[in-house]
C-alpha cells in the first residue's frame, strides 16, 4: 500500500510554491522547495560560508504512523555549491506536526543565495521498525568482534 503523506500550507506560505513532488518516474525522493516569506521572497536568502540555517518550505505534514520522511541533500547543490545538510539524513517522525524546515549549511567557499521556490531537498518517506532494547549479561560473538569503529578497510 502506498503511504499517503497530508500536506497542509502555513497561513503565511505562497500556495504558487508547489508541494514535494516526483520529478520522474523512477525518483526516490520528493522535491522540497523554498517557500520563504514574503520578507525575503525578491532577494532570497543569502548563505555565507559554513553558516547554517532552516530555510523554510511553508509546509506541515502528517506522516502515516509507521513510517519516516528523510531529509535528503540534492547532489547538484552539493556538488556545484557546497549545500547540505548538517545531520543528513534529517528524520521527521509521524507524530510530528509543526513546521517542515530545512537544515542547510554551506560548506563551500562563497556565498550561496537560495531563492523563492528553489529545489533544496529531497523526501524520502521510509518505513520505521521500532526496536525493543533490553538490558543483557553478555551479547554474543561475532568474526568482526569490537573491531573496526572508524575503520576505512586499510590496514
Amino acid at each position: 500500500m502506498t503511504p499517503v503523506i497530508k500536506v497542509i500550507r502555513e497561513e503565511w506560505a505562497d500556495d504558487g510554491v508547489a508541494v514535494p513532488a516526483y520529478e520522474t518516474s523512477g525518483a526516490a525522493g520528493a522535491d522540497l522547495r523554498a517557500n520563504l516569506p514574503i520578507e525575503h521572497r525578491s532577494e532570497g536568502i543569502t548563505l555565507a560560508p559554513l553558516e547554517r540555517r532552516i530555510i523554510p518550505t511553508g509546509l506541515r505534514v502528517e506522516i502515516p504512523q509507521g513510517f519516516e520522511m528523510q531529509i535528503r541533500p540534492r547532489s547538484g547543490l552539493a556538488l556545484n555549491h557546497g549545500i547540505s545538510l548538517p545531520n543528513t539524513p534529517g528524520t521527521i517522525d509521524s507524530d510530528y506536526r509543526g513546521a517542515l524546515g530545512v537544515l542547510l549549511i554551506n560548506l563551500g567557499t562563497e556565498p550561496y543565495t537560495l531563492h523563492h521556490n528553489d529545489r533544496i531537498a529531497q523526501a524520502i518517506i521510509s518505513p520505521v521498525t521500532q526496536a525493543a532494547y533490553v538490558v543483557a549479561t553478555e551479547i554474543s560473538e561475532s568474526g568482526r568482534g569490537d573491531g573496526g569503529f572508524g575503520s576505512t578497510g586499510r590496514n
